[in-house]
């Protein structure tokens, strides 16, 4: 006689496989099944939001864009945000409902949005997981939802997610977020849990499906050192954090207290028109499961194609010289201008008469500032006599007024970046950060770019102007 037995999804185990790795340098810490290709879930949301970040820098789109919801999105399963076809919602409210609540409706209406369609956007997140390195992976659509072929592993997820980190720090803080603002509604994240319990942890990405079990790219960060532990197949929500905070206690254990960031580097772009930048996919097609992929070839690392529109016919102008270049030229004038400004107001301030001749602008010789400035002591002008009312020294930084506040505008791989960020910032926000100090302090862990010299309302303002715009912010109190 034959009995039916029936048994909890959580009893058929998917099979498991994880990764531990030092976040800072790459170095893998722990592996157990680390290759093996499995059924990522909604890890894959991962390379998802990275190709929007990539497609926003690359000004294919901005977090602005509205974005018309298809049918085919509309019709995925839950998770979901709940989009009807034909509704427009705004870009960075997909993005948000993707990275927090892994609705699979807000990541089928991105993947649209930047390619046309999902199959077009699964190629292009093939193209990118090759050129990260990622030589197990094979993508077939953007949430992650069980399909044939749509396949990963640990080690790979730990690379994918390590580039999320790196890459697009501006981004990152999307992860962590507890709730977040989709538009039509507020979404809590898959992983409060986590994210409250276990000290230092910040992200990154669930993902469950009856075939992959219970998944999870996680990353925490404790002083100067930072974890990243992936792990798959686990039976439920509560075992596989359970585990992954144990992966994560191995690394910070064995990871060194301090090492040199390595940061991974960004792979080329290979968005919409990369081949006319010079960048060449030796081939587009999926690997088959268990055989390595094709690599990527770059033609050329410097950018030939400006985003910017052509010149009308007729013109005469010159070829467009590289973005790079243009950026580089860009920076120099402002700085220019600036510099002349401010050698044409000191030389008008400094005029004895009004009726004496300026010399040429040309000739003007810079004021030497003194070394030392004694707030108490009454500053006396060379050459120029005592006047009945004391002159005012207006310094950049102010002893007074409280100006002892500053932002952050998050943490770069290189000072060079992180010096680009600033004066970028600089040159769109006047109206909150004209007078402050640019400042790029170094640690071991990057680059921090910030404005100092702020009163604290001022750096509220700034910082709430700034995260309207999708851009990172903190605030720096008096040390």
């Amino acid at each position: 006689m034959w009995f039916a037995v029936m048994l909890p999804l959580s009893a058929f185990a998917a099979p498991y496989a994880a990764m531990v790795m030092d976040a800072r340098s790459g170095k893998v810490l722990h592996a157990q099944n680390a290759d093996t290709r499995l059924h990522p879930a909604s890890l894959t949301k991962m390379m998802t939001l990275y190709i929007a970040f990539e497609a926003v820098q690359n000004g294919e789109l901005s977090m602005d864009t509205y974005v018309t919801i298809s049918k085919n999105a509309a019709a995925e399963p839950p998770s979901k945000l709940g989009l009807k076809q034909g509704q427009k919602i705004q870009l960075r409210y997909l993005v948000r409902a993707a990275a927090v609540k892994s609705a699979n409706d807000a990541a089928t209406a991105i993947g649209e949005a930047i390619e046309g369609s999902e199959a077009a956007f699964a190629r292009r997140m093939n193209r990118t997981a090759k050129a990260m390195g990622m030589t197990r992976t094979t993508f077939r659509n953007a949430h992650g939802l069980t399909e044939e072929g749509h396949l990963s592993t640990a080690r790979d997820m730990s690379i994918l997610g390590r580039h999320v980190i790196y890459d697009y720090p501006m981004y990152y803080n999307l992860f962590a977020r507890q709730t977040a603002d989709a538009g039509v509604r507020t979404v809590s994240h898959t992983n409060r849990r986590l994210l409250q319990d276990y000290r230092g942890a910040d992200g990154i990405k669930t993902g469950y499906t009856s075939a992959a079990g219970f998944n999870l790219t996680a990353s925490a960060e404790r002083g100067s050192q930072r974890i990243i532990a992936t792990v798959f197949g686990g039976r439920s929500t509560a075992t596989r954090n359970a585990k992954v905070a144990e992966l994560l206690d191995l690394g910070f254990r064995e990871a060194p207290s301090r090492v040199a960031l390595r940061a991974p580097g960004k792979p080329p772009y290979l968005g919409r028109g990369a081949g006319a930048g010079g960048i060449a996919v030796a081939n587009n097609s999926d690997p088959a499961p268990g055989t390595r992929a094709k690599s990527v070839r770059v033609a050329s690392a410097a950018v030939t194609r400006s985003l910017r529109p052509k010149q009308r016919p007729g013109s005469g102008a010159a070829d467009v010289a590289p973005l790079v270049a243009e950026v580089r030229d860009d920076i120099d004038m402002v700085l220019k201008e600036v510099a002349m400004t401010a050698a044409v107001v000191a030389q008008e301030a400094s005029a004895p008469a009004p009726a004496a001749v300026a010399a040429p602008i040309g000739v003007v010789k810079p004021v030497r500032r003194p070394e030392t400035v004694v707030a108490a002591a009454t500053p006396v002008l060379r050459d120029t006599p005592t006047p009945a009312r004391a002159a005012e020294v207006v310094t950049r930084v102010s002893t007074s007024g409280g100006r002892h506040w500053g932002i952050n505008l998050g943490r770069y791989p290189s000072r060079y970046h992180a010096e680009k960020v600033l004066l970028k910032t600089a040159l769109a926000e006047t109206a909150t950060l004209d007078g402050s100090l640019r400042k790029v302090v170094h640690s071991n862990r990057g680059f921090d770019a910030n404005f100092m010299g702020l009163t604290r309302e001022t750096a509220e303002l700034a910082c709430r102007r700034l995260q309207a715009r999708q851009v990172t912010c903190f605030m720096i109190g008096p040390s």
